[in-house]
């Protein structure tokens, strides 16, 4: 990529997606229709689960609860089906969980890149984008947790290829903000290692969420730091 481009549209990843459901006439339970009213704690649903949805209640499960948690049936229940609605998508527990991470990786760039391609200066463009990160928070949950599951074999190579993206994005929107070759890559990993680095201190420490005000100072305080002048 020629750094005086505009930067690849594939970085900084999770944020909720409208949820697609197929809504056929009829369903049966390994189509995913919902559990019969018999069953104790399964809420009514209507229509027919699709893979994109257990892929993102996968993900909501991470955010909650860490990788480990993904199982079939705590999904179902929480889905309120069978688990014949699981199989009728996935062979096993972790077509699913190669599915969520695909899911994590993807959609947003399409979300982020929509918004931040439509603002023609580099250096508000990186302001946009310090913003939009800061304020994605179950992006940054889930990321935490992957950061804790990274001797999982399919985490590593997902964690690896949005680190590489988002720091090429950063690198190229520092170039095109007129710094340096050099210097745009050094500043695209140090704005990372910043993310990144508040991340891990919240997770180590186990620090609750800074109140509003003092977290919004941060952000604000963060861009006018690392954005070129």
């Amino acid at each position: 990529m020629r750094d005086d481009t505009f930067p690849n549209a594939s970085v900084w990843t999770t944020i909720d997606m409208a949820r697609s459901a197929a809504t056929p006439p009829a369903a049966s339970a390994a189509d995913g229709a919902p559990a019969t009213a018999g069953a104790a704690g399964k809420p009514e649903r209507s229509g027919r689960l699709s893979a994109e949805d257990w892929a993102q209640a996968a993900l909501d499960l991470i955010a909650e609860q860490g990788v480990a948690a993904v199982a079939v049936e705590p999904l179902a229940r929480r889905l309120g089906v069978t688990k014949g609605s699981f199989y009728w998508h996935f062979p096993s527990r972790e077509a699913l969980l190669q599915a969520a991470l695909e899911r994590w990786e993807n959609v947003e760039q399409e979300a982020v890149f929509g918004t931040l391609e439509r603002v023609p200066d580099p250096r508000e463009r990186l302001r946009a984008l310090f913003q939009m990160v800061a304020h994605e928070y179950q992006s940054h949950v889930i990321y935490s947790a992957l950061l804790k599951a990274l001797d999982h074999p399919a985490v590593q190579p997902v964690i690896d290829r949005v680190s590489k993206r988002r720091l090429d994005y950063l690198a190229a929107s520092f170039r095109q903000a007129g710094l340096p070759r050099e210097e745009a890559l050094h500043r695209a990993r140090l704005t990372y290692a910043a993310y990144v680095g508040f991340l891990q201190l919240n997770l180590q420490l186990h620090q609750a969420r800074m109140p509003q005000e003092e977290f919004e100072a941060y952000v604000e305080h963060l861009a006018k730091t690392l954005v070129p002048a």
